[in-house]
């Protein structure tokens, strides 16, 4: 069978190859085999080929996100049977098949296009929790993001909108208004030092308690200069590869907390009911409508150099992801 394997650490399309490899085993007791039919570029992926995402050292096989169908079950596997459709919670996800315990699966409905279901392991959780997990937000309050046309970025919009929250919305290019207005956000600006004051000139004295921080840096700071006192700024990402930076008068005067989301600690360090039950949540969200991850291009693994060269251009309006077994039907 093909999968994508890694040398070394280096620009993802240059150390990244499709091999042959051997067929997934047979499943033993509590395993599971899995043909997997599409599986989603991550951010997190192209950062772990840079060596500067915790990750699998090289020469080592890659893939956060994956979904398929389940080809055979081992003994004493009850929860799934063959045909169930399933997400996949192992990191190795770009290859034609996979043969892993089924506490490493999330079964999920036939009704969630199997393109979406790709998607659905790392950003749409992570943009319900980080809303949801660190402050009581009421309707009518409001949320800062950076980075506010990520996936995470998108899907956070939708979900506060659904909830009757609002959401101001940075970015770097003007050109990102318009489509983030029409996504849902309230409010788009540019990112700069000045970003509270004109923050507050549009909002007032309504109550800010949370900002999301992809970037880290100044652009952090930025954020909790718009934050109510008493707020909380979450960091999940580091795209400007800066530290974050409160100054005391965030964290004294200004009572302003930072703190940090990851996906791993905050979600899969958790009961595996809440796990299920946090993906049941997240799948009738895109099965309602309430949620959805354009897709721009579907690669297969031969062609894994072009697919990550894709992932990497800037100005994408949708993911990319690989069909392992070939186009889906």
């Amino acid at each position: 069978m093909k999968a994508v394997e890694f040398q070394e650490y280096g620009p993802p399309h240059e150390v990244c190859h499709c091999v042959e490899v051997d067929d997934a085993p047979a499943p033993e007791p509590g395993e599971v085999t899995v043909a997997v039919e599409a599986a989603a570029i991550n951010p997190a992926d192209l950062l772990i080929f840079e060596g500067r995402y915790p990750g699998p050292n090289p020469p080592a096989r890659q893939g956060v996100e994956g979904a398929g169908r389940v080809t055979a079950i081992g003994d004493s596997v009850t929860q799934l049977a063959v045909g169930d459709r399933v997400m996949l919670l192992s990191r190795d996800n770009w290859v034609q098949q996979q043969t892993i315990p089924v506490g490493q699966t999330v079964r999920i409905p036939e009704e969630l296009d199997i393109l979406q279901a790709a998607q659905i392991k790392a950003n749409p959780p992570s943009a319900i929790l980080m809303l949801r997990d660190y402050e009581d937000l009421n309707e009518g309050d409001w949320v800062i993001q950076n980075a506010a046309n990520s996936a995470v970025g998108l899907h956070l919009i939708r979900m506060a909108r659904a909830r009757g929250i609002k959401t101001v919305n940075v970015v770097r290019r003007e050109e990102l208004f318009q489509p983030l207005m029409e996504h849902g956000a309230n409010l788009v600006v540019l990112d700069g030092p000045d970003l509270g004051e004109r923050v507050r000139a549009e909002i007032g004295d309504a109550c800010l308690p949370l900002a999301i921080d992809a970037v880290g840096g100044s652009s952090c700071q930025h954020l909790a200069d718009c934050v109510s006192d008493g707020g909380t700024v979450v960091n999940y990402g580091f795209l400007s590869g800066d530290p974050c930076m409160l100054t005391p008068s965030h964290t004294i005067v200004h009572q302003i907390s930072l703190t940090g989301f990851w996906l791993v600690k905050n979600l899969f360090a958790r009961p595996r009911e809440v796990i299920e039950a946090t993906y049941t949540e997240v799948a009738q969200l895109f099965i309602d409508g309430v949620l959805y991850s354009p897709v721009e291009a579907t690669y297969t693994l031969d062609q894994v150099a072009q697919a990550l060269q894709h992932a990497a251009r800037e100005g994408r309006t949708g993911k990319i992801v690989f069909t392992p077994n070939g186009a889906i039907t």
